[in-house]
């Protein structure tokens, strides 16, 4: 079991430069430390829990009534729960400083050791899967107690075509430890051990990224310069990764049968290829009305004919570099919250009074942002690294909308609550839409105006079309490595030739930015992960546009797909709304939204 949203590494002292006091994580709800006793009984419980399973169920699960079938699952839900707490835990104390040995040890151990102890669980959805179509269904019309589980059958046995004998799935759950998780550590941890020069200042990659933000161009420059000098140092050893995962990949792949490298992420995320196949051509068939036509503007506001990937994401030359304290950040993600809905609010608050959220960058710290639901019977904890930057209160009102998903789908219990990535990102994204609507309304001169809408376009830019060219990158990546191992300039070659097409004809790209692939966290960990982003963008701009147009019970039907978690298909999730997203026109309706506030930046210029 792994993080959910890996993120990489940042350092520098938290609560300075006038931000407030940063809270800091209380992993006590999980255990109340690494070496008490509490932690080692429920590894022990595990153990037993896991060796009693296999003993009762390996070789018979088709010998049970409806009854029985309902108590094996819900014994493996309590399986689940526990495995899934223990490497929480785990897990939050390594990112909190990845740099620690003792944390990456502790973490590695109970990993190594969970692996060990669930391979005699491999039979269950191999198993469950050999049961005939006609008994299970029989079986659901007898039980509505089993019935309710049926989501998680139908997601098991849509692997059905692709699973391998007990003997090779039992050897690729052992071999896991050593497989793709070491190579993910070894990522994470070079990520980590970095060093960026700047002024002749040390600094981590984080802060580094974050002068890519800076007012003063000069600095953006140093910036991006020092990023492709250490990145180009490093190349090999990101190379060698992505070549390893991306052939560990494909043998699987093939072994497994599987038509696409794309393949499995969909049946993970339950969505149809076709689906993901119109999101995509729907972006890139946008990049000129939407990225290539607002940097042909930001140039104009930068005063350059040519944009450099430095100028990307610089702040406009009106815009305020205020940095905005913790508890005004705080108070306007909260008030954003209860406008729409005071429940929602309700549901943040506890994270910022009980120790859910980590918010200073801090030495070893992992970089970023992300919201790990731990399991059902706890609750959520989001990791941030807040500078004050306007851009990180969105990042935080994002992560919130995780959690609060997160708090709602808990309900459903261990196995029904984990949300498919594509429909993931839904609460995060409203949420951010919710505050910035909400700022939004509050500005007082047409230049403050221009400054959040174009601040919120290119959000949703970096959230759709970057991340649409991010999963391009990774398609052309995982068809090239079955034709041969992948040279650094062969893997440079492939992020270049979808970054023009992308960002469109007023950019240049220095010497070096070729590189600027090596560092997506994504790419590593999670395979064919980011067309989710763009997926929960044009959902929520979808969602957002029935909320505008008047739905009364628009909050009643939304708490409901939160609450949903993953019981629900996206089409039935989706139909109390009026919206389809296996209908292209749909994210025509979203990507239209982006374009419509770029209409209105054009519009100011005259």
């Amino acid at each position: 079991m792994q993080i959910a949203h890996p993120v990489r590494d940042a350092n520098a002292p938290a609560g300075t430069d006038g931000l407030g006091n940063l809270p800091e994580w209380d992993l006590s709800d999980l255990y109340p430390s690494p070496d008490g006793p509490e932690f080692a009984a429920d590894m022990e419980r595990l153990e037993a829990l896991c060796t009693s399973f296999a003993a009762d169920y390996a070789g018979r699960l088709d010998t049970l009534d409806a009854a029985g079938l309902l108590r094996a699952v819900e014994r493996d839900e309590e399986l689940s729960i526990i495995a899934g707490r223990l490497m929480s835990y785990a897990g939050l104390r390594y990112y909190q400083n990845t740099m620690d040995s003792d944390r990456a040890k502790f973490m590695a151990d109970a990993q190594d050791r969970i692996t060990t102890m669930t391979a005699q669980l491999v039979f269950w959805s191999l198993e469950l899967n050999r049961i005939e179509d006609g008994k299970l269904e029989a079986m659901f019309a007898e039980n509505a107690a089993l019935a309710r589980y049926r989501p998680i059958f139908e997601r098991l046995r849509a692997m059905k075509p692709h699973q391998l004998s007990n003997e090779l799935e039992q050897f690729l759950h052992d071999q896991s430890a050593v497989g793709a998780a070491a190579w993910n550590r070894l990522f994470d941890e070079t990520i980590a051990g970095l060093e960026f020069t700047i002024d002749g200042e040390p600094r981590p990659l984080e802060a580094t990224l974050d002068l890519l933000s800076e007012q003063d161009r000069s600095k953006r420059e140093s910036a991006a310069r020092e990023i492709a000098r250490v990145f180009g140092e490093n190349v090999r050893t990101f190379a060698r990764v992505h070549n390893t995962l991306a052939k560990e990949k494909e043998i699987e792949d093939r072994w497994r049968k599987m038509p696409s490298p794309q393949t499995g992420r969909h049946l993970a995320n339950h969505v149809e290829p076709e689906v993901v196949e119109a999101l995509r051509n729907a972006v890139v068939a946008a990049y000129p009305k939407l990225s290539h036509r607002y940097y042909a503007l930001k140039a104009k506001w930068l005063g350059l004919d040519r944009l450099q990937v430095w100028d990307r994401n610089a702040p406009l030359p009106m815009e305020s570099d205020r940095k905005v304290a913790w508890d005004e950040a705080k108070a306007t993600v909260l008030d954003a919250y209860a406008g729409f809905d005071p429940k929602m609010a309700e549901i943040a608050a506890p994270f910022f009074e009980k120790g859910w959220i980590d918010a200073g960058v801090k030495p070893g710290k992992a970089p970023g942002a992300f919201a790990h639901p731990t399991v059902s019977t706890v609750h959520p904890y989001v990791m941030l690294n807040y500078l004050g930057k306007p851009r990180d209160v969105m990042t935080l009102a994002h992560e919130l909308g995780h959690g609060v998903h997160q708090v709602l789908a808990a309900d459903q219990g261990e196995h029904l609550s984990s949300t498919p990535l594509t429909l993931a990102e839904t609460a995060s994204v409203f949420g951010e839409m919710l505050t910035f609507r909400a700022l939004l309304e509050k500005a007082e001169t047409k230049q403050e105006r221009r400054v959040m809408l174009a601040g919120k376009v290119e959000d949703m830019i970096n959230t759709v079309v970057r991340q649409i060219a991010f999963y391009d990158f990774e398609c052309k990546l995982h068809d090239a490595r079955r034709e041969g191992e992948l040279t650094p300039d062969d893997i440079n070659a492939l992020w270049m030739s979808v970054q023009a097409e992308s960002l469109g004809p007023v950019f240049d790209f220095m010497e070096g930015y070729e590189v600027f692939w090596a560092y997506i966290p994504h790419f590593v960990h999670s395979p064919f992960y980011v067309y989710a982003y763009a997926f929960g963008d044009g959902l929520v701009n979808a969602l957002y546009a029935v909320y505008e147009e008047g739905d009364a019970d628009f909050q009643a039907k939304y708490f409901e797909m939160l609450k949903a978690g993953g019981s629900k298909h996206h089409k039935a999730l989706l139909a109390p709304f009026g919206l389809d997203a296996s209908d292209p026109a749909f994210w025509d309706k979203g990507l239209s939204m982006i374009s419509g506030m770029i209409d209105e930046l054009e519009a100011m210029e005259d």
